[in-house]
């Protein structure tokens, strides 16, 4: 049986970290070209978190000898709401067994923005295993 992992979003602005409630998060895999492959859609709660999002991982057993593949799944996080930037996280780690909290900042549009796209992109680096 293939192991897992899942991802829960906090979706937040200002430096308070109010919540934001009804962003739209896909979850998607990179693929081939460039593209990405939808996993799931989640829309944040009251408190901005959404659902977890469960994604098969390599088996934990891999983290344990140097030399091996990495042992987590990179998954992409495009978290979007209409008062706000959208926010694209790159190269999510989600590992077996575990929760990843992942928090999305978003930051507010200007009332009569000059930009038609208006999206900020976030790199995660590779964990140094």
């Amino acid at each position: 049986m293939a192991e897992q992992g899942t991802v829960v979003v906090r979706a937040y602005t200002s430096r308070a970290q109010i919540p934001v409630t009804g962003a739209t998060v896909a979850v998607t895999h990179p693929s081939a070209g460039g593209k990405h492959l939808l996993v799931a859609l989640r829309v944040t709660d009251e408190s901005g978190h959404t659902q977890p999002v469960t994604l098969s991982t390599p088996p934990a057993a891999e983290s344990e000898h140097p030399g091996t593949a990495a042992p987590y799944t990179l998954c992409d996080l495009w978290v979007e709401h209409p008062d706000f930037q959208m926010l694209h996280v790159e190269n999510v780690q989600i590992f077996s067994g575990v929760e990843t909290l992942q928090d999305a900042e978003l930051l507010p549009l200007p009332e009569f923005p000059e930009q038609r796209d208006m999206t900020r992109i976030v790199h995660l680096t590779s964990q140094p295993l």
